[in-house]
């Protein structure tokens, strides 16, 4: 088990539906990390932005962009993770992919479309959490509307670490940050929030506003407004765990089923 977690995220002006270009980017900044980088955090929809022209861009899982993820794993000793648009048995998916250092691959289906820019109509929804042991944390990745869903981001497995990777734009960022250190207190659980920056193909714009907050919703690092770069943070979680036994607010919660 490692103690320390020390963990990036990248917030970038993503270029629209044009891979190539941003894998470029994302390869050239995470080669400049220092080499005690635990986990690198992408944000949604990394290759292309938020489109929904999923015939146009989708790819398998024997593509381009998740071989990628797997050679930057392995050459760089790190976990990365973002997501991007998965074809799979004719539908598709706006999937977070997770690769761990070997190049092994855990996956999440973004469970709550955004209705609102008719995303429901375009992709398949996940029905199944997901919770990733990583060096003895336990990591629950998650997709921007998700944030909005307390229920769904629930602590019942007493996960470590919350990761929201988002296309979250700037009309709405006051939410943005509100959620997610709400969702940061309420779980008594590190968060890291990774936002895209710049503007897209249907003019929305973004503004960035990456964060990683600790278990009291307190900001530890963050970035500017419009600012594209890097986050860090050093998760400590005996520092966690130690405030969870004392306060042991998660003892209190309580128990409810999903209906899928």
């Amino acid at each position: 088990m490692k103690n320390e977690l020390n963990i990036v995220g990248i917030q970038a002006d993503l270029a629209w539906e044009y891979p190539t270009e941003n894998l470029t980017f994302f390869e050239e900044e995470i080669k400049i990390l220092s080499k005690n980088s635990d986990l690198v955090v992408l944000p949604e929809l990394f290759t292309t932005g938020f489109s929904m022209n999923a015939e146009k861009i989708a790819e398998k899982m024997n593509g381009k962009t998740v071989s990628w993820m797997q050679k930057m794993a392995k050459e760089n000793s790190l976990a990365i993770c973002g997501s991007l648009v998965i074809e799979e048995n004719k539908k598709y998916y706006n999937r977070l992919i997770f690769v761990h250092p070997s190049g092994r691959i855990e996956t999440y289906n973004k469970r709550h479309s955004f209705t609102l820019a008719g995303e429901d109509k375009i992709y398949t929804s996940g029905k199944e959490s997901l919770v990733i042991n990583y060096k003895g944390w336990k990591i629950c990745p998650l997709i921007c509307y998700d944030l909005r869903f307390p229920v769904w981001a629930r602590n019942t497995h007493n996960y470590d670490l919350l990761i929201y990777i988002a296309n979250w734009p700037v009309t709405r960022i006051n939410a943005w940050d509100t959620l997610l250190k709400a969702r940061a207190i309420e779980n008594m659980s590190y968060v890291i929030g990774v936002n895209r920056t710049g503007k897209d193909a249907n003019n929305y714009e973004y503004s960035g506003n990456s964060l990683i907050v600790d278990f009291f919703g307190k900001e530890t690092s963050n970035l500017k407004k419009y600012e594209i770069g890097i986050i860090r943070g050093t998760l400590i979680k005996t520092d966690q765990n130690s405030i969870r036994k004392k306060l042991g607010f998660l003892e209190d919660k309580d128990t409810f089923e999903i209906k899928i």
